[in-house]
This record gives C-alpha cells, sequence and structure tokens, in this order.
C-alpha cells in the first residue's frame, strides 16, 4: 500500500473508533453480516484454541467470540489502528475480563508473533485493504506464518464475481450499481485460489451469506422504496433470518475461505 493511502486508511480508522466506540459501527454499519462473519468464523473455533483476530477494529467480534467460546485458551487481538486497540482494551476492562483476551496494535503486513503460535487466525476485510495483488499476498503469508502446522486461517473478504454478478442483476432493473469503495481492491477466486493451491495448501469456501446479499441488495429494492430507509431497512431481517438456514448461489459478496496450513 503506498503510504500516502496507507495514512489515509489509518486516519479513517483512527476517526472511525473516535466516532462509534464500542459498536459494531466502528467496523461495518451491517450488524447482520457482521453477525453471520461471527458464526461462520467461530464454527472453527475449538476448545483451547489459541486464536488472533487480524484487523480486530474495537474487539467487537473478538468478545462474541468468547462468549460463543467461554473455553477458548486464548484470544489476541492486533489492529493498526491505535484508537481501536483503546476502545478494545477500555472494554476489556469494563467487562472485568482477564488475560483470556487481549488487544494489541499490529499490522498484517508484518505480525509481531514468532512463527507457528497460533492454533486458529482470521482476517476480516483485511486483506483487501491492500492496494495491489503483490501486498496481499504479503499479508497472507504473514497470516500463514504465524499459525501452527496443521491449523487453520479464516480469510472472510469480498469477492469480484459476485459483486459483478449482483450489479449484472441490478441493471436488469435499472438500479445504481453497487460500488466498490476506493479503500478496497476485491480478491478474484481464481487468483486466490490458484495461490493457494500453487503453495500446497488445502482450502474450503463457506458461502455464508449469499442469500442475505441477494435478498439485501437487489431482492428488496424490488418491494421497498429505498429512499424510505436511508439507514436500516428492516426487510433486511428477514433474509438474516433465511440465511441461518439456507445458503448458496453465488451472491455472497463476502465469502470465507478456510484454509488448512
Amino acid at each position: 500500500m503506498e503510504k500516502i493511502e496507507k495514512d489515509v486508511a489509518k486516519d479513517y480508522w483512527e476517526n472511525q473508533a473516535k466516532t462509534h466506540k464500542g459498536s459494531h459501527l466502528a467496523s461495518w454499519s451491517d450488524n447482520f453480516m457482521i453477525e453471520l462473519e461471527i458464526d461462520a468464523v467461530g464454527e472453527h473455533i475449538s476448545s483451547g484454541d489459541h486464536v488472533l483476530d487480524i484487523g480486530c477494529a474495537n474487539g467487537y467480534s473478538a468478545f462474541q467470540q468468547l462468549e460463543r467460546h467461554k473455553d477458548v485458551g486464548s484470544i489476541t487481538g492486533v489492529d493498526f489502528a491505535e484508537n481501536m486497540i483503546k476502545q478494545a482494551n477500555m472494554l476489556k476492562k469494563a467487562q472485568w475480563i482477564g488475560d483470556i483476551i487481549k488487544f494489541e496494535v499490529g499490522d498484517i503486513n508484518s505480525l509481531q508473533f514468532p512463527d507457528d503460535t497460533f492454533d486458529v487466525a482470521y482476517a476480516t476485510r483485511v486483506v483487501t485493504l491492500m492496494s495491489t495483488w503483490e501486498e496481499q499476498q504479503i499479508a497472507i503469508n504473514e497470516c500463514l506464518r504465524v499459525v501452527k502446522p496443521g491449523g487453520k486461517v479464516i480469510f472472510s473478504e469480498p469477492f469480484l464475481e459476485p459483486f459483478t454478478l449482483l450489479n449484472a442483476m441490478r441493471q436488469l432493473k435499472d438500479m445504481p450499481p453497487l460500488i466498490e469503495h476506493d479503500s478496497n481492491r476485491f480478491f478474484k477466486k481464481a487468483v486466490l485460489e490458484e495461490f493457494f493451491t500453487q503453495k500446497g495448501l488445502t482450502f474450503k469456501v463457506n458461502d455464508f451469506s449469499s442469500i442475505y446479499y441477494l435478498g439485501s441488495r437487489f431482492l428488496r429494492e424490488l418491494v421497498t422504496d429505498p429512499a424510505a430507509y436511508p439507514g436500516f431497512n428492516p426487510i433486511n431481517r428477514i433474509f438474516f433470518d433465511i440465511e441461518k438456514d439456507f445458503s448458496g448461489g453465488g451472491f455472497g459478496i463476502q465469502q470465507a475461505y478456510i484454509v488448512t496450513k
């Protein structure tokens, strides 16, 4: 990431932490997607695991994982925004949580941990903030480096193919296109899968948000007026509830690649 781009991104996330403090809004306004993401990651955390949350923001997801996995060995969260870590540690102190969970400033491109430290690591919407594929590879390799042999790394990131599919459908109904923010460089599934294959890594894909994306980014605009709901659209909850039991179809912009080292 070019220094000026990284500085702009850092300033943005520092301000998000100041503005939203302990809320999920600090990392994403779509609370339903965050919950689906937490569930998708949590499937791979087991009793006694030492877990690394890379790009932990204000700790919202890490605290949720601890609530779901009280017998976890430890959870460590890192983020490059000092204000995010400050908020996470304030929340930790307020909840009287001990050292089973901790938060540190850290950079995904150069993680401060020795090789083979964690049983599970997960990066959520972090790698695609890197501005080039070359930088994304560095970030991926760092995530893999700090996980033990046989351990898992979960990359929950946005992908170009479902993004393009949804926009094609929106175009058919004369809807404005979804926008890929300047700070993101969405993965191409074929490129990412070739990278893992060439490294001899096994992986599987969890398209955990397909029905939710289809509903919240397309179907809802066929039956409701978006202008009537400038913030939260209550119809999103219907598709969230369906997603819990049914998924698939390739519409999920956000997907999880579960890689075994």
